[in-house]
């Protein structure tokens, strides 16, 4: 994607700490082109029910490691009706504004040499890695779908968790890709059963030392969001975070180095009964999040909807605030659907939080009156049926 130069000065000034100034969309759901100005901190997206809000937030996901806010696969998110020419394959591109200056990124569908679907990233013209995007936009969003979060398995719980630490830790999600790799590759090799201890070891030998570090970096971030939530509580409810897992345990009791030892040994000392039970019984893999409500002294799965929702709400600022601490900038917050699930007070307790942050908030709605508090401060853009203007 081609941008025409901008003035830096104006656009450092003009935004907060972080910011999209300029979006463009191609072939991206129910999007053929779209093409959008920024000048504001705070922006809402209205419009009736499937007329394309979700998908808007969804492009600007893409904008970070990972699958985006739905999961979705990349062949998913392409217009259903656009041609399968190469030209004609989704594309994201955005001029990105923060503490460092003046960026441009973009996301695109394209092919490996193997015909399988990948993503492109580019960063100022050249060729990146999607692991790279974290370093440049931090992006956290908050669905409609997270309100499981607490009722759903852990595995949705990791993943919420681990998309906290990108935020503090760009190399995270790296990490984790490598861990599950090995993890992978450990089973395949064992059930194929052409099985080269020494193979195997050297495996288990990253697995440990990649499964002590996603460990470890989860750790620090949760102690870093507890002592955030202790000295800038906010205006919602306080949760308790805890990450629950063996390796996490021993980096309770041990040194890195020496939890990775005990790690890999007994990953040797259970191939048998890895193998025989088709899985592998420890790791950061098994690891869970485990929300508490602070002040009631109860477990988030056990509160009301409304707590549930207020909860995620204080850790997804928590953590907004911890990025602008660490990194300088305060990540792009995506906000789907969220305000029509609060009371008034809880709305605009919500709204007050994101403009102190500084940081660049989406909020999504189907109710403009819902953002009323924000009408002076936001630009609102409509959507309709794959069609968004900037009001005003």
């Amino acid at each position: 994607m081609q941008f025409a130069q901008e003035n830096v000065i104006d656009k450092i000034e003009r935004f907060p700490s972080c910011a999209i100034s300029r979006l463009r969309l191609t072939n991206f759901r129910n999007y053929a082109q779209l093409s959008l100005s920024l000048k504001a901190p705070v922006v809402i997206v209205g419009g009736p029910n499937g007329s394309g809000k979700t998908n808007l937030l969804e492009a600007i996901s893409f904008l970070s490691p990972g699958r985006g806010l739905r999961r979705a696969r990349l062949r998913d998110v392409q217009k259903e009706d656009s041609l399968e020419e190469p030209n004609e394959r989704w594309a994201i591109g955005a001029t990105v504004c923060g503490p460092i200056g003046y960026t441009k990124i973009s996301s695109s569908l394209g092919k490996t040499n193997k015909g399988t679907d990948c993503r492109l990233i580019r960063h100022d013209g050249a060729s990146a890695k999607p692991a790279e995007l974290a370093q440049l936009l931090g992006i956290q969003w908050l669905t409609p779908q997270l309100d499981r979060l607490f009722m759903d398995g852990p595995s949705s719980r990791r993943r919420f968790l681990d998309r906290l630490v990108l935020g503090l830790h760009p190399d995270h999600g790296r990490r984790v890709r490598a861990y599950g790799r090995n993890l992978q590759e450990r089973a395949r090799i064992q059930r194929e059963g052409s099985v080269d201890p020494a193979w195997l070891s050297a495996i288990e030998t990253r697995m440990a030392a990649d499964g002590v570090a996603v460990a470890a970096a989860r750790k620090e971030t949760l102690a870093n969001l507890k002592k955030i939530l202790s000295e800038t509580p906010g205006q919602f409810p306080r949760p308790e975070l805890v990450v629950e897992g063996r390796i996490e345990a021993w980096l309770e009791k041990l040194p890195a180095i020496e939890v990775e030892g005990r790690f890999a040994e007994i990953l040797k000392k259970n191939r048998r009964r890895d193998f025989e039970t088709k899985s592998t019984e420890l790791g950061p893999h098994r690891s869970d999040l485990i929300v508490h409500h602070a002040d009631k002294k109860q477990a988030a799965s056990k509160c009301s909807t409304g707590e549930q929702k207020a909860l995620l709400i204080s850790i997804i600022l928590a953590n907004a605030r911890a990025q602008a601490q660490r990194r300088g900038a305060a990540p792009v917050l995506l906000l789907d659907e969220v305000a029509a699930h609060l009371d008034q007070k809880r709305r605009h307790a919500l709204f007050d939080e994101i403009q102190m942050l500084g940081g660049q908030a989406w909020l999504s709605g189907t109710d403009r009156d819902l953002f009323a508090p924000l009408i002076e401060k936001a630009q609102f853009i409509s959507v309709n049926d794959g069609n968004a203007f900037i009001e005003g």
